[in-house]
């Protein structure tokens, strides 16, 4: 199969099908276990060993809408089981690039991409690959919390519901283990039947993380999911994806670069629309290769 794929307008995205974090209208799929453990926290980001296969692989990739291209000959490797951050200043391409990894800029309008972008080795967008489980496997949690119109409780396990993922007895439990997991049980556990919108902006957002993670996806995209959040808050989050890396594979954009440096154990620079450097996060930031990077982490461009 070719690594080389155009889509455009047409595929389903991001108001279609089930994303966990987002979307809606969701069609099941087989079921799986829900008992599994989550790995203990570990003490530091470390990078991953180069011989170890990429749980993403983008390879020559260009994106644009229209005639406005984005990025332009982009090629990455992320690593699983870890966290690699996408830096670099407002409009470089982050935003666009993590959405394309479980394709959520389909339907944007005069949407196309060139390259490969691939999952376990599968592109992301050829004819083997099934969206909605695509969706499951690679779950979104967006800048600004998106609660669904239902009960905390029901918004925790929907995406399970969804697909099937447990009987309906478990649910209740499986709401519990997801929600004492992002740190918010104690502080909802008596109002499970409660609208989310009654919750602070910061609970908000670890019910989304929480919803996202309950149908165990493969891979976690954060599109700077602590922006719009209160110290407290930040930390709890980071904290949990610092505690979450040794099983779950994550990306997340960010422009606070002190938070890459606490989180990510590989780092990637964008910069007008194009990859300048990747690596580990200490020595992007510490002793980078290019000039522009150099300018960025120093606060000079940005």
């Amino acid at each position: 199969m070719s690594s080389e794929v155009t889509t455009g307008h047409g595929g389903q995205g991001p108001g279609e099908g089930f994303a966990p974090g987002g979307g809606a209208d969701p069609l099941p799929v087989p079921a799986t276990s829900l008992t599994g453990a989550r790995p203990a926290p570990a003490p530091a980001p470390t990078a991953v060993g180069v011989l170890e296969a990429p749980a993403l692989a983008v390879r020559d990739v260009a994106v644009g809408f229209g005639a406005k291209q984005v990025l332009t000959d982009v090629d990455l490797a992320i690593a699983p089981h870890s966290v690699t951050a996408l830096i670099g200043p407002t409009g470089c391409g982050k935003s666009t690039l993590l959405r394309s990894f479980n394709r959520m800029n389909d339907k944007v309008r005069g949407y196309w991409r060139t390259g490969g972008i691939e999952l376990d080795g599968v592109e992301v967008a050829g004819p083997d690959m099934d969206l909605l489980d695509l969706r499951r496997r690679v779950g979104m949690v967006f800048q600004r919390p998106n609660p669904f119109p239902m009960s905390i409780r029901d918004n925790v396990v929907a995406g399970v519901r969804a697909h099937r993922m447990a009987p309906r007895g478990e649910l209740s439990a499986v709401a519990e283990h997801y929600l004492k997991e992002v740190g918010l049980w104690a502080a909802v556990a008596d109002r499970l039947g409660d609208s989310p919108f009654r919750l602070s902006g910061g609970q908000q957002q670890l019910l989304c993380l929480a919803r996202a993670l309950a149908v165990q996806p493969d891979v976690l995209l954060l599109d700077e999911p602590t922006s719009s959040l209160d110290p407290v808050t930040t930390e709890m989050v980071e904290s949990l994806l610092r505690r979450l890396a040794p099983g779950l594979t994550m990306v997340i954009v960010t422009h606070n670069l002190a938070q890459a440096q606490r989180v990510a154990a590989t780092t990637a620079f964008l910069y007008n629309g194009r990859l300048v450097e990747s690596g580990e996060t200490r020595q992007i930031f510490e002793a980078p290769s290019e000039p522009e990077t150099v300018s960025y982490v120093s606060g000079r461009i940005g």
